[in-house]
């Protein structure tokens, strides 16, 4: 990870479930609860989801094998902050 998005982080808005990918079809490996801050490493579309930010097909990946939607996450924007994975 970079020194921007190390010292960059965000706030999961509510509980929310970390999946292997980004998208509900991947499984759940753990969860996170509201009110903790993630730093985003890269962002990826994927399934969408209804959050309490809104709707977003844009998930974050916040470490190996380990993506939120971005509707759980406040980034200040319904777009990209951080690069598009690969």
């Amino acid at each position: 990870m970079d020194a921007q998005a190390a010292a960059t982080t965000y706030l999961v808005v509510a509980t929310v479930n970390v999946r292997s990918g980004p998208g509900l079809s991947h499984p759940v490996v753990l969860q996170i609860s509201g009110g903790s801050r993630v730093s985003i490493i890269c962002q990826k579309p994927g399934t969408t989801v209804n959050g309490p930010l809104g709707t977003s097909n844009l998930w974050d990946k916040i470490g190996n094998q380990r993506f939120v939607s971005d509707s759980y996450i406040q980034t200040g924007t319904d777009g990209y902050v951080r690069p598009q994975c690969a």
